[in-house]
């Protein structure tokens, strides 16, 4: 104990430093959890979550009958897969690509140009991708129709909705995602570029085998992260982008959650669906984690 605390009064300043983060996570990440138990009951305002009357797994029993539950579980999978099937490997070709510029001028040109859609808020963005797209205004159905087709309302085609929504996010954050695999690619000795030219090795075969292997740890740890929020589809940006035409491809677990827990009052339930979808968000989670340790040697535990 007291060879504990001599460590803390030496290195004070960094114990300070970390405090506001952990105090941030007890107190807008981990006492919130007691509010869970609502799921379990029957909520009432007047009657507080400890006097509302417990109903066990009534509200887990009411999402999983639901005729609208299979529709969500599918689009709140197809829109996650989707995303991360398009959008995990872009950033890493980008800096691949970026760490093999050598002028530098355009490569810290092409950095901030990749880089600034990420600071354009949400509701920016949606404004920018409905003014493009609307019919008759918009600049994707001026070219359209210049190229001899007929109008066509993008975020009124279900089945567009999801590639409209992933290949804008993808655009949005290509740039700032790539700088974690910058950085790493940052780390390399340049010894071994010198030695690879040496040898006579073209750019690809030094990618191949020495910026792809420096870049396998941070990749899994990447992956294993997507992955464990699969379940977790932004609420904010597919909400400005519904319609009643889009509705049955962009209905997600997230937007319905708001609907019916916060516009219709319905907080059990809604906390009940939150709840599952934060269960399997875990298990995948553990499970991705455990298989990337038995295939690889990088996990996150």
């Amino acid at each position: 104990m007291v060879q504990t605390w001599t460590r803390v009064k030496r290195s004070w300043e960094l114990y300070l430093l970390v405090l506001l983060p952990v105090l941030y996570l007890i107190i807008f990440k981990y006492i919130p959890m007691f509010g869970v138990i609502i799921a379990f009951k029957d909520f009432n305002i007047i009657k507080g979550i400890m006097g509302s009357p417990w109903v066990g797994f009534k509200h887990f029993h009411n999402l999983f009958s639901s005729p609208n539950f299979p529709l969500l579980i599918k689009n709140t999978l197809l829109i996650s897969f989707y995303s991360l099937i398009a959008g995990f490997p872009v950033p890493i070709l980008l800096a691949l690509a970026l760490n093999e510029v050598r002028t530098g001028l355009f490569k810290r040109s092409v950095q901030m140009i990749t880089y600034a859609p990420h600071f354009i808020s949400t509701v920016v963005m949606v404004s920018i991708i409905i003014l493009m797209l609307s019919p008759h205004v918009g600049v994707v159905d001026h070219i359209f129709s210049f190229l001899g087709y007929s109008n066509i309302n993008f975020l009124g085609e279900p089945g567009l909705f999801k590639s409209i929504y992933v290949w804008s996010g993808v655009w949005q954050e290509m740039g700032y995602a790539s700088i974690i695999y910058i950085a790493a690619l940052s780390s390399v000795d340049p010894s071994l570029y010198e030695a690879a030219r040496m040898d006579g090795a073209s750019r690809f075969k030094k990618i191949i085998h020495i910026d792809l292997p420096t870049l396998i740890p941070i990749t899994v740890t990447m992956l294993i992260l997507s992955l464990g929020n699969v379940m977790a589809v932004g609420f904010e940006k597919i909400y400005l982008m519904q319609n009643p035409l889009n509705m049955s491809t962009s209905e997600v677990i997230s937007t319905y959650v708001y609907k019916v827990g916060l516009l219709g009052a319905n907080f059990s339930f809604s906390s009940a669906v939150g709840l599952f979808n934060s269960i399997i968000n875990l298990i995948l989670l553990i499970v991705v984690n455990a298989i990337a340790r038995k295939v690889s040697e990088n996990s996150l535990w």
